[in-house]
């Protein structure tokens, strides 16, 4: 039988070829460098083949260094399954559970959904991680995290969706604006506003833009929004109005601010939002159990409620 490699030196070959450093990536396993950089030279020279260019400042994967890194990820998530189907076994609602959240939703959702998490599954150890759906995503493939909370349409291609509420989009103004006293809002109404947005990499621009059909729409280019919170404020401060979806809304994004928010006209398209995981996962059933409970709380909360007045906080 050939000799094979551990999983410790593929999880340490992986760190150091994302890190491109021996420093960073002895952190990221909480080991010494000098323990570290003597396993990648025992897996060097059990493979035969030169894995890593050494410098002084960097260092530099060869080809085969970056081709076996993929395969370890692949055989380390291969791995983690195993051990999480034994516990699933055991008790498939125990044990600690990642979740990502988009910044979009995270700050609006997890106040309401985590009590009813916590009294759904009191065994379960739930660590949150905020970031954009890109990041997220690639966390949730390499095995980093176990599901994902985001808002499609968005290419989830390998991954298991389960849809959890339609989210409809408001436009948000000052309430002596033209558009404020209005019951419904039609996108050519927003033709002639600046329309505030967030920034690129946020899935929700996309969103808003395909909510209003405004992709050629006359946008205020000198301030683009790092959060809601940015937006709605900017449009208190009459910089121009913005779109922010009904969990935003709900959750009083707006209280306190001068504003109101009118929804959209009916044939707008909503986001949804989806709960994702891995389709090798082993613990899809335990997700839709997570899912169904997040959909009770959504719907708890009226997210995707028939509104006909406008809200204003």
């Amino acid at each position: 039988m050939k000799p094979l490699p551990t999983l410790r030196q593929l999880r340490f070959l992986v760190a150091v070829v994302e890190r491109r450093h021996f420093g960073a990536a002895a952190e990221e396993c909480l080991v010494s460098q000098s323990a570290l950089s003597a396993a990648i030279q025992e897996l060097e020279v059990l493979l035969g083949v030169k894995l890593l260019e050494r410098t002084k400042r960097v260092v530099i994967p060869t080809a085969v260094g970056l081709d076996l890194a993929d395969r370890a990820r692949a055989l380390l998530r291969a791995a983690e399954e195993l051990v999480e189907a034994a516990q699933d076994a055991r008790d498939p609602l125990s044990g600690s559970l990642q979740l990502g959240v988009i910044p979009t939703i995270g700050p609006f959702l997890v106040p309401r959904i985590m009590p009813a998490l916590r009294e759904a599954f009191p065994k379960l150890r739930i660590y949150l991680r905020e970031e954009q759906s890109a990041p997220i995503l690639a966390r949730l493939e390499s095995g980093q995290a176990d599901a994902a909370i985001i808002a499609l349409p968005y290419p989830c291609e390998g991954l298991e969706t389960m849809d959890l509420a339609s989210d409809r989009f408001f436009v948000v103004c000052p309430p002596e604006h033209r558009l404020a006293g209005r019951k419904k809002i039609r996108p050519q109404d927003m033709a002639a506003d600046d329309l505030l947005l967030l920034e690129d990499g946020h899935c929700l621009r996309e969103h808003a833009l395909a909510a209003c059909s405004l992709e050629g729409a006359r946008r205020n280019s000198g301030f683009q929004g790092t959060s809601l919170h940015t937006l709605v404020q900017m449009a208190a401060n009459g910089l121009g109005v913005t779109l922010a979806p009904e969990m935003a809304i709900r959750a009083g994004i707006l209280r306190g601010l001068e504003l109101v928010a009118v929804p959209l006209e009916d044939d707008s398209p909503p986001r949804t939002i989806a709960l994702v995981w891995r389709l090798s996962s082993s613990r899809k059933a335990m997700f839709r159990q997570l899912g169904e409970v997040l959909r009770g709380a959504l719907k708890a909360g009226k997210i995707g409620a028939v509104v006909t007045a406008p809200l204003a906080q």
